[in-house]
């Protein structure tokens, strides 16, 4: 079974269910927006002596939590779960996404990097139909499935393929195989 060094940070215990079927790992759950103080004072442990990977639901709860988060701590990893993967009849969230989704999401987690040295620009969104098509948004969620970065809109997308050191070459093969 694979191994997470890090502490994984998730909303709540059917998460970490979901998780502890798909790997070997620690938990600390938010138990929703309402982080508490017990709760910030586990995640801060965690962030200084393992680090932690920041895996939220993908839906806008989800998000919230996850800026939360990483305004305290901005080094942590981040793992996405593509949306159709955590979806059961309209219920979102990570305890719905198979063991081998999980899995993958995690072997993907990213930590942010230098956003001084920004490798791409919203010209490359247009040039490589990211952005301004009819069919951009289906294109970045695509792309950020392959790239372990999640969906997101055009300008979070280009700020996370910035943010989490993405290589042209990675960006062009994500882009090659949709």
């Amino acid at each position: 079974m694979m191994k997470i060094k890090e502490i994984i940070v998730v909303e709540g215990r059917d998460d970490t269910a979901a998780i502890k079927k798909s790997v070997d790992a620690i938990t600390i759950e938010t138990h929703g927006y309402g982080i508490n103080n017990n709760t910030w004072e586990l995640i801060s442990r965690a962030y200084e002596t393992n680090g932690i990977i920041v895996f939220t639901d993908p839906d806008h709860a989800g998000e919230q939590i996850r800026r939360r988060i990483l305004e305290r701590f901005p080094d942590a990893m981040e793992a996405f779960l593509d949306r159709n993967d955590a979806d059961k009849n309209g219920d979102i969230g990570i305890e719905n996404a198979s063991p081998e989704s999980i899995r993958e999401a995690l072997a993907k987690a990213k930590c942010s990097a230098d956003m001084s040295d920004e490798l791409f620009t919203m010209e490359d969104m247009f040039i490589t139909g990211l952005l301004g098509q009819a069919d951009s948004a289906s294109r970045r969620k695509a792309a950020g499935k392959r790239l372990g970065i999640g969906y997101a809109n055009g300008k979070a997308f280009l700020q996370r393929l910035n943010r989490f050191g993405i290589t042209r070459e990675e960006f062009c093969r994500a882009l090659e195989e949709i």
